[in-house]
């Protein structure tokens, strides 16, 4: 866990989630926050609460459940302001996103499942969307080989696109108040 940890910091990703799929994932949130502690990590899907108080007890910083496990969001005492969206591209992708946003207005969205390099801008284009999970950087065979080299130049090109794409947005934004001012002083 903490050579991924710290590929995925090396590649300008300083966010994880470790699932509680594994026997391990309590000892892995440790190790990863001693190791890179300037990264955020969450634990992910987390069933019940025992699994709430052992992973927030390892130092992450968010829990995920799968669905909606009304017993887990409730014993989790900060509220609901983040929902994970999986399987993003099955369920329907960014039009299902938007759909359910409209009535949930206080709710942001995290989608995972199905995001890829070339997806990924689409869905963090739209403001009610944290962040995007994206396993493509973290493949199980990278990690069984232990290339996390591999790992953080994935990674870093993920980052890479996302700091283009935002500073296409802010290129836009710039002209449109330029042009704004032109057609004022007109």
């Amino acid at each position: 866990a903490v050579p991924v940890a710290k590929a995925l910091c090396e590649g300008g990703l300083y966010l994880a989630e470790v699932t509680f799929r594994t026997v391990c994932a309590e000892e892995a949130i440790r190790r990863m926050k001693e190791a890179c502690p300037q990264m955020l990590i969450g634990a992910g899907t987390v069933l019940n609460t025992q699994q709430v108080d052992e992973a927030l007890a390892s130092g992450a910083a968010f829990i995920v459940a799968p669905g909606f496990n009304e017993k887990v969001v409730n014993y989790c005492t900060h509220g609901l302001e983040v929902v994970k969206f999986f399987p993003a591209k099955e369920l329907g992708g960014l039009a299902t996103i938007k759909a359910l946003a409209a009535p949930y207005g206080q709710v942001n969205f995290m989608p995972t499942g199905g995001i890829t390099p070339d997806t990924m801008m689409e869905y963090l284009d739209y403001e009610r969307i944290v962040a995007c999970g994206g396993s493509w950087m973290v493949k199980e065979d990278l990690i069984r080989q232990k290339d996390f080299k591999a790992i953080t130049k994935l990674t870093a090109e993920a980052v890479k696109r996302i700091q283009k794409g935002k500073q296409g947005q802010e290129a836009e934004q710039h002209l449109t108040k330029e042009e704004c001012a032109a057609s004022q002083l007109t």
